[in-house]
Formats: structure tokens, sequence, C-alpha cells
């Protein structure tokens, strides 16, 4: 063994925690495992839990973090129907729990995803601060809204974040609200994604123009203008939507469009990325977003994607887009729908889109750059 061999053996590595809502699908949670999935011999990662995620695909996601190295910190509290209930207990209740955790392995750096986490560890320091001289706190600023209906509350944590020059932005539309919100203006990091190895999705319809909407069945993904528009299009036969989703307005799609002769509905598919390129076009009619990885994965593969130009969403897609509708117009959808998509060539849109997304948002380049900041732990 050299002595170069010899001195890397002996280093100690840069050890980083995440913390996440909960190991379940998510942007945010997705954004923590491609992190932690560096592959750098000079890290340890960890990913902790904040409730204890229970969905179909919590024990697909542990097991592909813990088969890429990744130490998986499980919870124990539930993750109840009142979810904001469950967060105030959770920040409660964390401290504590995290104190074992910060015993046992004394990381250097702690990294927050999202408000519950960000809540948590502002507890935690408020509790023990004497410990916060000992590591280097990240915290990534995945939304362009923040602390709705905490405001006052909000704003001591972010004071928190502030004075620990811990915030890092994932998009220009989330640095600009954030920089009107709270005054700072935190660098940005953009969010990466990794090519994902391609499979044929198994339900498509043969001989239509096979359109999908993955994501969650809540306002901020726009559903209402989703149930228009689609119901706008049922008696055009050569478009069939797949509506790929579970929330809190679930009833109102089943109810609108479950009997629709051009839309099949399904529950969300752990690891839909694979499937991304069998598509025609991804529909995506978002009111606000921080930076949807969704829509750089379906470009990646390269499926074009029809979406409004919210802020965030309208960062993911090359300037001048054919398929954007402006503040989600109706009418612009239905244009896109009716003309565009017919006179267009998807091969070109396709390309260009995959051409944008891979200069952009490199699963490396963002890998690297968070590393950066880890390196300057305390």
């Amino acid at each position: 063994m050299g002595k170069e061999e010899r001195k890397n053996k002996g280093k100690r590595k840069i050890r980083v925690i995440h913390l996440i809502s909960r190991f379940d699908l998510g942007g945010a949670e997705r954004v923590a495992a491609n992190i932690a999935k560096s592959g750098n011999p000079d890290y340890e990662y960890h990913i902790l839990e904040i409730l204890r995620g229970k969905s179909d695909f919590t024990k697909g996601f542990i097991q592909e973090l813990q088969a890429a190295g990744v130490v998986c910190h499980r919870s124990r509290m539930p993750n109840f129907h009142f979810h904001f209930m469950a967060e105030r207990i959770a920040a409660i209740l964390f401290p504590l729990r995290f104190l074992m955790v910060w015993l046992r392995y004394r990381p250097d750096v702690i990294h927050a995803h999202t408000e519950t986490p960000d809540m948590c560890l502002w507890a935690f320091f408020r509790v023990f601060p004497w410990l916060q001289k000992r590591c280097r706190i990240v915290r990534t600023i995945h939304n362009t809204c923040l602390w709705t209906g905490l405001k006052r509350f909000g704003n001591k944590v972010e004071r928190f974040y502030q004075r620990n020059d811990a915030n890092i932005a994932i998009s220009r539309s989330v640095l600009e609200c954030y920089t009107r919100e709270y005054g700072s203006t935190p660098p940005i990091i953009y969010n990466g994604v990794p090519e994902a190895d391609a499979l044929p999705y198994p339900d498509l319809v043969a001989d239509k123009t096979n359109i999908l909407f993955a994501g969650r069945f809540e306002e901020q993904k726009g559903i209402s203008h989703l149930i228009y528009i689609v119901s706008r299009l049922a008696d055009m036969p050569h478009y069939h939507f797949h509506i790929v989703g579970a929330g809190s307005m679930q009833p109102l799609v089943e109810k609108e469009l479950a009997t629709l002769p051009n839309v099949t509905i399904s529950k969300p598919i752990f690891g839909i990325s694979r499937y991304l390129g069998s598509f025609d076009y991804m529909l995506m009619p978002s009111e606000f977003e921080g930076l949807p990885l969704m829509s750089v994965e379906a470009s990646m593969a390269g499926l074009p994607v029809i979406c409004s130009d919210c802020k965030g969403l309208n960062e993911t897609v090359p300037h001048d887009w054919p398929l954007i509708a402006h503040a989600n117009s109706h009418e612009e959808y239905l244009e896109i729908f009716f003309h565009t998509i017919p006179a267009s060539q998807r091969a070109d849109l396709s390309l260009r889109a995959r051409r944008f997304v891979e200069k952009r948002f490199a699963i490396k380049t963002m890998q690297q750059e968070y590393e950066k900041v880890y390196s300057r732990h305390k």
C-alpha cells in the first residue's frame, strides 16, 4: 500500500445526514436521494425521516438507498391524517430522538429539506444550542411558497437559517420569491436528475397519442385545469390521457374524468421515470412549483412537456417553448391540443427538450456543487 493510499484510508469521511419528511415519493425526497447516491468515497451519507413513510413506495425507496450505501433512519412517529398536528408533535419530539442519532454518528453536516424537517432542526438547536458549533447546517428551499398559515413562526425559523448561512435555492423563481419575502439572496443549485433505464409502459393505448399526467391530486398541481382540459377533449378520441397519482382531490378527479372514454386513472407508480419515454406528451398545468423534477425527468427521457408558465416550471423548458399555456389559459391549452401538436414534429420537440435539460440539470453537477458546500463544514 502506497503512502497516499494509507493517508486516504485513515482519513475520516465527511458524514452528512439529510432530513426528509418521510421515505416516500416526492421531489424533495428524490433530491436528497440523488445527492446521497453520489458515490463519492470521501462522504458517508445518511437519510433520516421525520414522519414514518408507509406508502406502496417506501420499501422500494429504502432498498434503493441502501443498495447505494446510504444509511436510512426510520421514524416511529406516525403520519396520521391531520398532518399539521403530526408535524408539530414531531417537532416537539425530534430533539431527543435526534440527540441519540447525533451522539452515535457525530455528523459534520445536517441538510434539511422542506418545512417539517426545517422546523424540526430549528427545534433541535433551540434545545441543544451548543451542538450547533460542531457541524454545518445546510437547508434547501424547495418551494416558492413557505409557511402557509404560519408566517410569524416561519419568520423565526428563517432567521435561524439565515444566521447560519444555510440556505440554497433550487431555482431562480425560488430565489426571487424568497428574497422578496425574507430579504436575503441564497445561492442556486439546480436539481439534477439521472438518466433512467427506459422500460416500455405496459398500458399504452395503441394508435393513440398517449398523454401522461403524473403528480399529486392537489390544487398546486393544477387539478382543476386538468379536469377542464381533459373534459373538453373527451370528443377527440385520438388523444388518450393517463392520469397517475393520488391526493385529497382524488374523489373529484374520479367523479369528473373516470367515465370518459379516453381516460385511464391509475395509482402512483414507483420509478415512473423509467416509463416516461413510452408516452407521447406530458401534461403539467401546475399553479406553482419550486423546480419540478418530473418535468426535467420527462425532458431527459425525450418526452415533450405541455405546461403552464408558472415560476419554477418555466425554468425546466427551453425559451420560446411552443407547448406553454401562459397563466394556465384554457384557451391556450386547447390551441396546443387542437393545432400546435398536430402541426409539430414531435421528434424535434423531443430532441430540443432533452438537449436543454442535459446542459442545465446534470446530476453530477448538482452532487459536486452540494459537496463543495459540505466540505466547508465547521
